[in-house]
């Protein structure tokens, strides 16, 4: 075993010990599920943070800046702005109706404002589009061992996910917010050592320079769009930050709406500001490697052949941190969703709150090993990422936002608006091989046709109403 997995061993190591040993406390389904609405701006902004810096935002990012260069900084910043119309927009109306109300899951407010058949049907698909989420984080984490010491993509996987699994089902929300700050230390303690040191040994603006693609320096340096990168990221990333079931749990886990506007929003500003670090180190690494093949491999190659050992090694845990405490988000979002919003709700309603307990549990381990078997399937990050945003945001983005300012909204207008949404993903990017459609994404062509069928479902609704 070469040092640097060894050193890495030890941290994945200790992150499971502080997991366990915190899981400790956690004895009822309402601190796993919300913390107990404790959460101060302080763990907020950790645990958010943390959430929303993962394989995406490292590994993807710095492939997208290896191939598209700075216009990458919009895969990370979009992130970043749908996280502040969170913070001031919706988090703080959310939180209240949660307090109100007992709200633990996303699901719980659609079933306050729509009925339990949209609770459900938005459940189901949304846990199965969250294995692809899951499963990007995890194919960026065998990545990093694949590099570091010639471990299989498989292994990869497998270890990824048990360190994930076993410290995030001892105490779920509670355990990821402690275990999230500890991992936002060495993200950014990891990046930020790793960048100037990065930039010294590739030569920095000459050598970047002299590394651009075939379309030129002047592509390659054009903020708002070059390649597949840069301004095409907001609709698919905007609206997905805004109403993402796991960050909404998070903010159910707050002790105050100041907590929410604090903690979520300096989490936003904070996400826009790292967004540049990936972004240039993705062009760095074609400054220093450019013929590597596979743009997923930029970030742990240049980490790992590039910079000293223990410098290179401390990026790389910084690196596995951020897959990692994504992965936990993703694995609560899994776990929370099939024992409260499918199996309690519908299944065994009578169920006790230690046996929901057991069943959030379960559902993590079984969760993280279907995350594994797509993560072998699946080829890149930013592919498996690509599948969950969209859906995310098709099915969730107009009944959310119309149910929180609009009383007249309802079942029939929820139901319109996911299936109009959804199908109309399906076709466009069927028939278009992804491309869009009238210069507009897959994505927001989706999210005009949601909006559309949920205005057509209102005005017939109320025309039924009046007929009646």
């Amino acid at each position: 075993m070469n040092v640097q997995l060894m050193l890495l061993v030890g941290y994945l190591t200790a992150l499971v010990a502080l997991g366990l040993w915190i899981g400790r406390r956690v004895r009822s389904a309402e601190t796993f599920f919300v913390a107990g609405r404790s959460l101060g701006p302080g763990l907020l902004f950790a645990t958010v943070l943390a959430a929303n810096i993962g394989a995406g935002s490292t590994v993807g990012t710095a492939s997208r800046g290896f191939r598209d260069g700075i216009a990458a900084w919009w895969w990370v910043g979009s992130a970043g702005i749908g996280t502040l119309l969170l913070a001031f927009w919706i988090g703080p109306r959310i939180w209240r109706l949660a307090k109100e109300h007992d709200l633990r899951t996303a699901g719980d407010y659609l079933e306050l404002r729509f009925g339990p058949a949209v609770r459900g049907t938005v459940a189901a698909v949304l846990w199965l589009a969250t294995l692809a989420l899951l499963a990007g984080q995890l194919i960026a984490v065998a990545a990093i061992l694949e590099q570091v010491a010639g471990v299989p993509k498989t292994l990869g996987c497998l270890a990824g996910s048990l360190v994930m699994v076993i410290y995030f089902a001892a105490g779920g929300l509670l355990t990821s917010a402690w275990v999230n700050l500890v991992q936002l230390v060495v993200i950014y303690a990891g990046f930020l050592v790793a960048l100037p040191l990065a930039w010294s040994a590739a030569g920095g603006w000459q050598a970047i320079a002299e590394a651009a693609p075939s379309a030129g320096y002047a592509g390659w340096r054009g903020f708002f769009s070059n390649g597949g990168s840069g301004l095409v990221y907001v609709p698919l990333l905007v609206p997905a930050f805004i109403v993402s079931p796991g960050l909404l749990q998070k903010v159910f886990g707050a002790r105050d709406v100041r907590a929410v506007r604090l903690g979520v929003g300096l989490s936003g500003l904070a996400l826009m500001l790292f967004a540049l670090l990936p972004a240039l180190l993705g062009m760095l690494a074609r400054a220093r490697h450019p013929e590597l093949r596979n743009p997923d491999l930029a970030l742990p190659t240049l980490l790992a052949q590039d910079l000293p050992l223990l410098v290179g090694t401390l990026a790389l845990a910084a690196v596995l941190s951020a897959e990692i405490s994504s992965a936990d988000a993703i694995l609560f979002m899994l776990a929370t969703s099939l024992s409260r919003d499918l199996y309690q709700r519908f299944l065994r309603p009578a169920a006790s709150d230690a046996h929901l307990l057991r069943v959030a549990r379960g559902a993590a381990v079984g969760g993280g090993a279907l995350g594994v078997g797509l993560a072998i399937l699946l080829p890149t990050v930013i592919d498996a990422l690509t599948i969950f945003y969209s859906v995310l945001s098709v099915s969730l983005f107009v009944p959310l936002i119309a149910g929180l300012h609009s009383r007249r909204a309802g079942r029939r207008e929820a139901a319109a608006a996911i299936g109009g949404g959804v199908l109309a993903l399906v076709a466009v990017r069927l028939a278009t091989g992804g491309r869009g459609l009238w210069g507009m994404s897959p994505t927001l062509v989706a999210l005009a046709v949601s909006a559309l069928t949920f205005g057509i479902a209102m005005v017939l609704s109320r025309r039924l109403r009046d007929a009646g």
